[in-house]
């Protein structure tokens, strides 16, 4: 039995507590001629996961409906029928009472979010398909409590390049606390707002942008299960914002995942679908990301005929990028990230020389931290394959020192293979580096 998440969120939106949720009902039974004598320790076992018995489900759409003055369904208080499948097409109001009480939900840190695994199948490809057909948002204006202006939509904007700037710096685990407090207090309200078409476009938009970077901080943190249900959202956010290209910057992050969690077929599915339905939108970037991953993801499934071909792809897109024409969010395709994806991919079909070429030359670029973190990471990877436990250990050591305050289990996991690969080399430099290495991972995180 898992919380009533709905329910939970949508008495924080209309302002009733659990005994005044109790108070209304037993009102609204004896309307209709029941003796009903609830309290608020009732509402609690319903907030708990128990669900209440009889009429008492429809009184609590109709208590709600009435506070918050829109219509309020059994699906959108957690208490549909058990087991029934999803509505196709979740109506865009729906949706964004489930999002906003997934949020609220991850502000109070209840533990089954963190824990749950990221599905597979048809649940894992439905929103992508959804993404990509029809049919669409005709119109996305709402009517609420406050009016939405221009200014809300530049003040997320804003937000989403300070989080990103600081999961860059700090890590996924210590940004992810942040960034939901932010959209539970700051971009639910205004997603419940009253906004026109043409603004709506812009806040789902803006919205989405900050929600794919919840994702991005809880694939960090290894939450996945969470970490794609934010992607999810913020592709549905996507849809309803109209912009494709940002839709298909969401699936590179799907991609990404698919490849971490070794779903390599569903990586190169999900690479096509956005390349495909973004097609004329798309930006350089972007597009040399989405074919360096499907690089990886047919090098591991062993085609290399197909993994060079989207390495040759990659690397023609790459040089097409143009500084400054690109959206925000494509900033992390910085100079060298494809050089990476093409190492990675190569290293795999085991050229090793090649994989140098391009992992020494990621290296070699300019890059924040984080990203020089990992490029240090897989140079380090090859020069130990290649035999050089000298070369490797140097570059283990500045890994270390550039890792040092950011706290991600990613960045952790390209430590502690770097350290097992530097001992197994039993060289005595390799040796030392992998001892800086065990003490930076001794600091809990």
């Amino acid at each position: 039995m898992q919380p009533n998440t709905l329910l939970d969120a949508l008495l924080d939106e209309a302002g009733v507590s659990n005994a005044g949720l109790a108070d209304r009902v037993n009102r609204a039974g004896r309307a209709r001629g029941l003796a009903l004598r609830y309290e608020h320790t009732a509402v609690a076992r319903w907030l708990k996961g128990q669900r209440p018995r009889g009429q008492v489900p429809d009184l609590i759409c109709e208590v709600l409906a009435d506070r918050l003055r829109r219509p309020v369904t059994l699906d959108d208080i957690g208490l549909g029928v058990p087991g029934g499948p999803p509505a196709p097409g979740t109506p865009l109001a729906g949706f964004v009472d489930r999002a906003t009480a997934l949020w609220r939900s991850d502000q109070q840190q209840r533990p089954y979010l963190v824990s749950a695994p990221a599905v597979t199948g048809t649940p894992a490809v439905m929103p992508v398909w959804e993404w990509e057909n029809p049919p669409e948002d005709t119109d996305v204006s709402r009517t609420g409590p406050t009016r939405v202006e221009p200014a809300d939509i530049a003040l997320l904007g804003a937000a989403r390049s300070h989080y990103e700037q600081m999961y860059r710096k700090a890590g996924g685990i210590a940004t992810r606390a942040r960034i939901v407090g932010f959209l539970t207090t700051e971009a639910a309200p205004r997603l419940r707002g009253s906004y026109s078409d043409a603004l709506g476009r812009s806040l789902h938009r803006a919205t989405g942008g900050l929600v794919a970077v919840a994702g991005i901080c809880a694939y960090d943190a290894d939450a996945h299960g969470l970490a794609q249900r934010y992607f999810q959202q913020a592709l549905r956010l996507a849809k309803a914002s109209g912009d494709r290209a940002f839709g298909a910057y969401v699936i590179a992050l799907l991609v990404n995942q698919s490849l971490f969690l070794g779903e390599f077929r569903q990586a190169v599915a999900f690479a096509e679908a956005a390349l495909r339905a973004a097609d004329g939108s798309i930006t350089p970037a972007l597009a040399a990301d989405l074919t360096a991953m499907q690089a990886k993801a047919y090098a591991r499934l062993g085609d290399g005929t197909a993994a060079l071909d989207r390495i040759r792809r990659a690397e023609a897109a790459a040089e097409r990028i143009a500084p400054g024409a690109e959206p925000a969010e494509t900033g992390y395709v910085q100079p060298g990230l494809v050089n990476v994806q093409v190492a990675e991919a190569l290293l795999t079909m085991g050229d090793l020389k090649g994989a140098y070429e391009h992992a020494a030359r990621a290296a070699g670029a300019p890059s924040h931290d984080r990203g020089r973190v990992h490029r240090l990471a897989l140079l380090c990877q090859v020069e130990l394959r290649q035999g050089e436990a000298d070369s490797a250990a140097r570059t283990a050591v500045e890994m270390t020192e550039r890792a040092r305050g950011m706290e991600s289990r990613r960045l952790r996991d390209r430590l502690r293979q770097a350290r097992e690969h530097l001992l197994a080399s039993d060289a005595g430099d390799a040796r030392e580096a992998a001892e800086l290495i065990d003490g930076a991972l001794r600091v809990p995180l």
